[in-house]
């Protein structure tokens, strides 16, 4: 039994590698394909063609497409992903600079999220009602309404009020004491958080809610309920239980989502993460640096599906039996 889990978590990892590097893959043949490259904007700056040229060849832009892609599949490999046109700086430096904060902002989105989600699911499938159809109402407004829109909502807010700053996060005082420093942390990261929580809040709400609607008609449910189990212990112990099966399948899938889909509101609250970085790469055209920008957010939606579906594999033994 375990050496067939571990081969299915082999498996996995192993499809985790191929998604990502078809990934990063793609993301370079498209940004390459575009129109113009890094020397573009040299052309307004009233540079000669003569020296345009000479640069094309520098960054070797100049030779054939198939000719790039291969060389950077070569220096892939050995896990170089080549030097920041932008930046002039290795693009896995950049990238390990940068992914800190999205971690950051992702952790403490997903914490929101959980902490909302869960126990309002819980509420809404097990006590229908008027207080149960408020929650779906506002589950469902929250849905509606993209991550981009959410950002640009609470930024406006926080722009009329001063409750929050809208100018992203300012480089570190030298003079501040690590309590200031960690205040100011938390200040500028609330905003982005709220955006990037709310709609996965009202995702992990509906599914707990339904989940746990189906846990309260099951057999051994109703059997407790029959003994004279109390309500409330049936409910936060004995079908929470069963209910969680359903939001752990997808929790790992909502986990990568949230690491590597934070490029809208990151770009709107000028958060300084990966989003930001690859929204920089995309305007100056700095194709390895999009492709390594690419590379980090597959590595955290692989990483999260793989969490997804151990988790559910520990929790369901019917999908443990599948998984081996």
């Amino acid at each position: 039994m375990q050496s067939k889990l571990l081969r299915y978590t082999f498996g996995r990892l192993a499809f985790a590698i191929v998604f990502v590097f078809l990934v990063s893959s793609s993301a370079l043949l498209l940004a390459r394909l575009a129109p113009g490259d890094v020397t573009s904007g040299l052309v307004p700056a009233g540079v000669s063609a003569e020296t345009i040229a000479r640069e094309r060849a520098r960054l070797g832009l100049d030779r054939p497409l198939l000719e790039q892609y291969v060389g950077w599949v070569g220096r892939a490999a050995r896990l170089d992903l080549g030097e920041s046109y932008l930046y002039q700086r290795p693009v896995g430096e950049l990238v390990g600079e940068r992914v800190g904060n999205s971690v950051v902002l992702g952790a403490t989105a997903l914490a929101l999220a959980t902490i909302v989600g869960l126990p309002l699911g819980v509420v809404a499938g097990a006590r229908p009602g008027r207080i149960a159809a408020i929650v779906r109402a506002a589950s469902v407004a929250a849905l509606s309404v993209p991550p981009l829109i959410s950002a640009l909502a609470l930024a406006f807010v926080a722009a009329r009020t001063g409750w929050f700053p809208v100018g992203g996060l300012p480089p570190p005082d030298p003079a501040a004491t690590w309590v200031g420093a960690a205040s100011m942390f938390v200040w500028h990261l609330t905003l982005p958080a709220l955006a990037l929580a709310l709609p996965f809040a009202a995702t992990i709400e509906q599914l707990q809610a339904q989940a746990m609607t189906t846990a309260l008609g099951e057999p051994h449910i109703l059997a407790a309920r029959a003994r004279g189990v109390p309500e409330t212990r049936l409910v936060w112990r004995h079908a929470w239980r069963t209910a969680i099966r359903p939001v752990a399948a997808v929790y790992g899938i909502i986990i990568g989502t949230l690491l590597s889909g934070s490029f809208a509101v990151e770009v709107v609250a000028a958060w300084p993460g990966l989003g930001r970085l690859m929204y920089d790469a995309l305007v100056s055209r700095d194709v390895d640096l999009v492709a390594g920008c690419a590379a980090a957010g597959a590595v955290f939606l692989s990483a999260g599906t793989l969490v997804s579906d151990l988790a559910l594999a520990a929790l369901d033994p019917r999908a443990r039996q599948e998984a081996s």
